[in-house]
């Protein structure tokens, strides 16, 4: 038990990166009609969001299944 303790924040981090995934499908279609600039601004900026995302779920989810070999 004391394995997930130490990676409590990591699981927490990827919970939350998640809901920044949902969230991004939520904001990025309601702002997209501002401007061409702005929609080019915002398409770069949820890109890098969802890159960072995903590599915080994937290392969590790594390290859970690490965990589960024991």
């Amino acid at each position: 038990m004391t394995q997930y303790k130490e990676s409590i924040h990591l699981f927490l981090a990827a919970i939350l990166a998640g809901y920044a995934i949902l969230g991004l499908f939520l904001l990025v279609p309601a702002i997209l009609p501002l401007g061409p600039l702005f929609t080019l601004l915002v398409i770069i900026v949820a890109i890098l969001i969802v890159l960072f995302a995903l590599a915080i779920i994937l290392k969590a989810l790594a390290k859970l299944f690490k965990f589960g070999k024991y």
